[in-house]
């Protein structure tokens, strides 16, 4: 099968092309590099199991001529920052939502039916069901990101329903592990390295959430679409479990061997660490667990193991 992986040189699009090109697919990567790292696919290249093709999605010319002879799609491109959004009002119209439209109406015109893309659980917004199950709604995103992702859930879908396509959308929870270049764990270990004594925690620690590590996610998204039923499928994808950040600090603390005291800022509206962010998020794994797939890495696990990668530590 011929797959094109749109977002492949980024941390999850890596590794998941480390996976296809495991199974023996043929791939194609499409990635413009702007937070995609050709190294995390250098060896696939050098090898000539995979072919890279530097462009962009918001280029329609760009997209077509990738995606022809291909039989599906993997689209993970998109813009993951969640806050900026609240200083950039339009990028996560055009990086998520055009370029979603750009590249579905590249396989409607190349015929191409087949499409799995990386969604969030910030479509939920802040639900009032812990764990949120798929068909909670109505969602109301309080993020610009949020609202993005909600909007290509649609746009793919309908494509789905009057094209003929099948899709399958994958609500993420927060997704880490090896490769990982931003993100909370990210930002805690820069800030301890450059005060080992004090770590600044924005928020006021209580936010909790789940996180997912990458050996799951990419677990995941392969038995989901293995399984699925529908013509357009949405599935959650995340531990059985959650952290607060306070939790998340003390685990990375103690992986960098630090004693470190922590300065909480307050947040803003009850604690939130910024505008847009969701303070608690729990998803409910069951539809995938009812199908016979569960995470092996529980999200205190996942943080350890994230951090570890991140430190260079075995």
């Amino acid at each position: 099968m011929k797959t094109l992986v749109t977002g492949g040189a980024g941390f999850i699009g890596s590794h998941l092309v480390d996976r296809l090109v495991a199974k023996g697919e043929n791939i194609i990567v499409f990635d413009n590099l702007s937070s995609g790292k050709l190294e995390f696919i250098q060896k696939h290249i050098d090898s000539g199991k995979i072919k890279f093709v530097k462009a962009d999605l918001m280029n329609p010319a760009e997209i077509d001529s990738a995606i022809r002879g291909c039989d599906m799609v993997w689209h993970l491109a998109a813009n993951p920052d969640v806050k900026l959004g609240a200083s950039d009002t339009r990028i996560h119209l055009d990086q998520n939502i055009i370029a979603t439209y750009n590249l579905l109406e590249s396989m409607r015109k190349n015929g191409i039916k087949k499409i799995g893309f990386t969604s969030t659980s910030t479509v939920y917004g802040e639900a009032t069901q812990m764990p949120t199950p798929e068909n909670y709604g109505p969602c109301i995103p309080i993020s610009l990101y949020g609202a993005s992702k909600s909007a290509c859930e649609a746009l793919i879908s309908a494509y789905c329903g009057t094209f003929d396509m099948e899709s399958v959308l994958y609500r993420f929870a927060n997704i880490i592990g090896p490769r990982s270049t931003h993100g909370v764990i990210f930002d805690f270990i820069r800030k301890l390295k450059a005060n080992p004594s004090e770590l600044e925690i924005l928020g006021d620690g209580k936010q909790t959430k789940s996180y997912c590590y990458i050996d799951d996610c990419v677990d995941s998204m392969l038995f989901g679409w293995e399984h699925r039923k529908a013509r357009t499928e949405v599935f959650n994808v995340g531990s059985s479990d959650g952290i607060d950040v306070k939790g998340l600090a003390d685990v990375v603390v103690k992986e960098m061997g630090l004693k470190s005291k922590y300065k909480f800022t307050g947040g803003v509206d009850g604690g939130r660490g910024w505008k847009g962010d969701v303070k608690m998020m729990m998803l409910s794994i069951e539809a995938l667990g009812k199908l016979g797939w569960k995470p092996k890495y529980t999200s205190a696990r996942s943080i350890a193991l994230t951090a570890r990668s991140i430190l260079g530590k075995k």
